[in-house]
């Protein structure tokens, strides 16, 4: 049975080039980039290779690039360490009610600590009104915090627009792009973020390192004391296999840029007017213009998405109901919850998100089975009853 993988907004597989580029650094050139031996001048200058890679990618300048562990210490920096650092000139952030746990728990914390956080709603596809976003920024509104992209829906957020708003009223703006990266063109100079954050693992990179961006001229107080690293910015000695493989994944993504998200596009709209023409009572969650090119959310009426996720897996299908950081938890996922989905509707989403490796007979197999699974569990449910189940119909 071949296994096919649809969570690549969970993580990515490593690619094969970055793992060739890796392996020196865990054996021959091993030294601590910070000693000023033979050992660490042999491994530093492929820290700054790297740093380059990503600026390539993200048209900046690489010292305004900080690596660190995690696309969550990277939000968590932005937001605590503007809290800190502005703290006397205001104390006030605005972000949306769908931000990854990363985002919304530590603007949680802050909020504890005297922080006023706005959390701005989303319509029924997702989508933020700009004009609200805008009224609400007052006086002491330190710093705007919106998602590139959405990690369970893939609704792509207006970024160039809001960094304009943020310009005009001289507010911080910081984006979580970790859904972003490699699938759209991620320009900061264009979307005049001040702030933005990366996860290896989700480009083909290892697990276990990230980038925070840091425009020029903006002050952010560190959360990791103890080392001169990273410009005094991030205290530690660094992953180097991790952050070479970081820079190749930048490369790679940069060249793949059109090709690999036209591609991938192509066969998640094939899956998606598959599902949507053998699966009665269907919903697609989500902005059907403004979405991620590999990213699929869908809710199958009458049942529970993790019934339906434990049956794919059976069949050698990986795909989820949302965010891998929440999947312990019990009840519908927040982002929909904010999309105003019914709670019963909501319970039954999956995640099929979609990746480089992804192939056309993988959309074939999963159309195959999928909808068999479906039927199987809508005849084992006290929920299902043709055409009265919340409201959802194929044609969503």
């Amino acid at each position: 049975m071949k296994r096919i993988y649809l969570d690549n907004n969970a993580t990515t597989a490593v690619r094969p080039e970055v793992l060739e580029g890796m392996l020196p650094f865990f054996s021959e050139a091993f030294g601590n980039p910070s000693s000023i031996h033979w050992a660490g001048s042999q491994v530093s200058p492929a820290i700054e290779t790297a740093r380059r890679q990503v600026a390539q990618l993200l048209n900046c300048h690489p010292a305004e690039i900080v690596f660190t562990a995690c696309g969550s210490e990277g939000d968590n920096l932005a937001l605590k360490g503007t809290a800190d650092a502005l703290g006397e000139r205001g104390n006030h952030i605005i972000t949306t009610a769908v931000e990854h746990p990363a985002v919304l728990d530590t603007c949680r914390y802050l909020e504890k600590r005297g922080i006023e956080v706005t959390y701005l709603p989303v319509d029924e596809e997702g989508l933020l009104d700009l004009d609200l976003l805008e009224k609400s920024i007052t006086p002491r509104t330190i710093l705007i915090s919106v998602m590139w992209a959405n990690n369970e829906t893939g609704v792509i957020f207006p970024i160039r627009e809001i960094g304009a708003i943020a310009r005009r009223h001289k507010v911080r703006f910081f984006s979580d792009a970790v859904q972003a990266a490699g699938r759209l063109s991620v320009d900061v100079q264009e979307a005049q973020v001040d702030l933005l954050s990366l996860s290896g693992h989700k480009i083909g990179a290892p697990k276990g390192v990230g980038v925070l961006f840091i425009r020029k001229g903006n002050p952010l107080t560190p959360l990791i004391h103890g080392g001169h690293q990273e410009m005094r910015r991030r205290a530690g000695t660094h992953n180097v296999p991790g952050i070479v493989g970081f820079g190749i994944a930048c490369q790679k993504a940069l060249e793949e840029l059109t090709s690999v998200p036209r591609r991938v596009e192509s066969l998640r709209d094939r899956l998606q007017d598959g599902l949507l023409t053998l699966v009665p009572e269907v919903k697609v969650n989500g902005s059907l213009r403004h979405r991620l090119p590999n990213t699929l959310n869908l809710c199958f009426a009458g049942i529970e998405g993790e019934a339906l996720l434990l049956h794919l897996n059976i069949a050698g299908i990986a795909a989820s109901s949302g965010s891998a950081c929440t999947s312990g938890d019990l009840g519908m996922s927040h982002v929909l919850e904010a999309m105003r989905v019914d709670p019963l509707l909501g319970q039954s989403s999956v995640r099929l998100s979609l990746g480089r490796n992804t192939a056309a007979e993988d959309i074939d197999r999963v159309l195959e089975v999928l909808p068999p699974i479906v039927q199987k569990l809508r005849d084992m449910s006290p929920f299902w009853q043709a055409g009265s189940c919340c409201g959802a119909s194929g044609g969503y």
